[in-house]
């Protein structure tokens, strides 16, 4: 029996495109999707006041992607971030991304990888970046005064290819295939109106914001993050975290601005460094995690403390005394930073890995104010550099499926 013409490969996704952005964005807002939702314990709920993924108990896998919009069209741009945010919501639930599946002659509306896998607590999170606000979309009257590209920060040789971006996505769960899914997919429904700039997958979670989650440790065997500020502490997250009315744009008010580093450590040269020379950089103990005047990782830092030939405990260059909100008049940010290695350095040979270290505060301020210092004085210094550097302003929540991402700031 004749099937009729087989359409080329090329021509099926050069038409995909088109349904990822017409079709699939009614449909998405309808609710199709296919499969029945996941087990309620691994579900973080998408709609609500603010983003998941910023103070959520930090998942154990990361992938992130940064996109140029290439479109010029602000309806094409919104038609994307509809699309995008049924596509996220599904993909939350477990259920698959929605769209016409059963459709044999066009691409499937999802990729599939993740099919009979749980939600594993995925988390989409979106942050538009200050280019977006450049005049192309009439935007420019909306961006928040504190919201500037970052400036030069000391010791930072950033790579272009690994810096910067219109949008980005923040997708986090407790599976490397249930996060990568979330970002492949948002970068396919957004062909032909957005283009993937960058991307960094991300293993070993190097933060801990839930208050039963242990602290975990970097690439340099320390436990990272024992101070971070948590998902329960609702007061330091009024003051550090989330942004207020101060922005002047309802649309910040409730979000959040990341900030995303790449940080390459020379872990060869580090792995070579005497274990008490180790200890001095960080101010800490490598196996307990305990501050070098304390015994347990949770005691409060003594640095006032001084040893017998009368210098601090904690030398004047530790990165847990130049980090330390009491030496910062009072400064905190939110961290959900990951471990990542990308084969190797083929100038050098040594392994390309380090800290994608995210963070999150109410102003930029208060990342370049302490990357200020912790560039310019920190004994870490001496093995890491960052290489590269992104910022976006994350709006507030989704409250229903009726809007999406970004809509107070797009029909305001």
């Amino acid at each position: 029996m004749s099937r009729g013409p087989r359409l080329s490969r090329r021509g099926l996704l050069g038409g995909a495109a088109g349904l990822g952005l017409a079709g699939v964005a009614g449909a998405g807002l309808a609710g199709c999707a296919a499969g029945p939702p996941g087990p309620a314990s691994q579900i973080v709920p998408f709609y609500g006041a603010r983003q998941a993924g910023i103070d959520t108990d930090v998942q154990d896998r990361l992938a992130f992607a940064a996109f140029d919009v290439t479109s010029t069209s602000r309806a094409d741009l919104i038609d994307m971030l509809r699309t995008w945010t049924a596509a996220a919501e599904a993909m939350t639930r477990g259920v698959m991304v929605p769209g016409e599946s059963n459709d044999a002659e066009v691409p499937p509306a999802d990729t599939g990888e993740t099919i009979g896998l749980p939600p594993s607590r995925l988390t989409v999170t979106v942050g538009f970046g200050p280019t977006l606000f450049d005049g192309r979309f009439g935007l420019a009257a909306h961006r928040p005064a504190a919201f500037n590209p970052l400036p030069a920060l000391p010791g930072e040789i950033l790579d272009p290819g690994r810096t910067g971006g219109d949008i980005g996505i923040q997708a986090c769960a407790d599976d490397p295939a249930v996060a990568f899914h979330a970002v492949r997919n948002l970068a396919r429904l957004g062909k032909g109106t957005a283009v993937t700039r960058w991307t960094q997958l991300g293993f070993g979670r190097t933060a801990s914001t839930g208050a039963d989650q242990q602290t975990e440790r970097n690439l340099m065997g320390f436990k990272d993050g024992t101070r971070n500020i948590k998902s329960n502490d609702a007061d330091a997250l009024n003051q550090h975290v989330w942004v207020g009315n101060e922005a002047g744009q309802p649309w910040i008010q409730g979000g959040s601005y990341l900030v995303a580093r790449r940080i390459r450590m020379f872990i060869e040269a580090w792995d070579r460094d005497r274990l008490s020379d180790q200890e001095a950089v960080f101010g800490r103990a490598k196996y307990t995690g305990a501050p070098l005047t304390g015994k347990a990782e949770f005691d409060l830092p003594d640095f006032a403390a001084a040893g017998p030939d009368g210098t601090t405990v904690i030398a004047d260059d530790a990165h847990v005394r130049l980090a330390a909100f009491e030496n910062n008049n009072g400064l905190r940010l939110l961290r959900r930073g990951y471990s990542f290695t990308d084969g190797i350095d083929e100038r050098t040979g040594d392994l390309d890995a380090g800290l994608f270290f995210i963070s999150y505060q109410r102003d930029p301020a208060q990342f370049v104010t302490l990357q200020r210092k912790l560039g310019s004085q920190d004994a870490l210094n001496e093995y890491i550099r960052h290489v590269g550097s992104a910022l976006f302003a994350c709006p507030a929540g989704v409250p229903d499926a009726n809007s999406y991402w970004g809509k107070q700031l797009f029909e305001s």
